[in-house]
């Protein structure tokens, strides 16, 4: 049993290796998924502060359209698409799926370019198109 440990011990340092180069996401990316994984899960205060001062009070009203419904994310990967000056273009994969009354509605998140812009260090959402 001795002559296997070495074996085992590296595979599962080949395996760790492995498991840590899972996907690399870009932090503009990274910031619309928190942004979506709040407006979801109806973190108001989450929101605010993954928002643009500009986009605040509209993200605000997003969330509250929801109100009324349950909503789960559903196969959510983001990408940064390119930038436009200062703003970077992430484009979105998946779904958010409302249901109310036993019926379920799907927001297609493809449908949308997120524009996110980086303040003070930190990426925030300022809309979509």
């Amino acid at each position: 049993m001795r002559k296997f440990a070495p074996i085992v011990f590296l595979m599962c340092m080949v395996a760790l290796l492995f498991s840590a180069c899972g996907r690399a996401i870009d932090p503009a990316a990274k910031a619309v998924e928190d942004y979506l994984t709040a407006l979801v899960n109806k973190d108001g205060n989450t929101l605010s502060v993954l928002s643009c001062a500009d986009w605040e009070s509209n993200a605000l009203l997003e969330l509250d359209s929801l109100q009324a419904v349950t909503t789960r994310l559903e196969n959510l990967a983001c990408t940064a698409a390119g930038t436009d000056g200062t703003t970077t273009q992430v484009n979105c994969q998946g779904k958010i799926i409302a249901t109310y009354n036993n019926e379920n509605t799907e927001l297609d998140l493809s449908a949308r370019t997120y524009q996110v812009v980086q303040q003070g260090g930190e990426y925030l959402v300022c809309g979509y198109k």
